[in-house]
């Protein structure tokens, strides 16, 4: 059952105000949008290599990148200050995991789908 993607979640160079302060998220949103392509998937495919899966399906594959870049947002909670932006930043960063997750799961990320396909064909 494909999920629903919500458009208004992504918001590329969104800058919130806190505290009197302005906060511009460019460059975590440019990781954010990169994250399955970067991190993700060559993580999911060296995990089926590891396990000698060498045709995993691609439900099991997206699976296994969505798990990858659902472990970004405790990393970076792990690493920012207490404050209140920490916060913020975090709230925005789970926004854009959110849509960029949906993308992976329907099939939509096109980088993803492509190291799929190379895995599987020429493992």
């Amino acid at each position: 059952m494909p999920v629903e993607f919500d458009p208004e979640l992504k918001s590329s160079n969104k800058i919130l105000a806190s505290n009197n302060a302005k906060i511009d998220f460019f460059e975590i949103d440019r990781v954010v949008e990169d994250l399955a392509k970067c991190y993700a998937a060559p993580c999911a495919t060296t995990w089926f290599k590891i396990i000698n899966n060498k045709r995993p399906s691609i439900q099991e594959y997206r699976a296994k990148v969505i798990e990858f870049m659902k472990e970004f947002e405790k990393i970076l909670a792990s690493r920012l200050p207490e404050r209140a932006e920490s916060s913020i930043c975090l709230e925005h960063v789970k926004n854009l995991l959110q849509v960029e997750i949906l993308s992976v799961a329907n099939g939509k990320n096109k980088d993803v789908e492509k190291r799929f396909e190379y895995y599987t064909k020429h493992n």
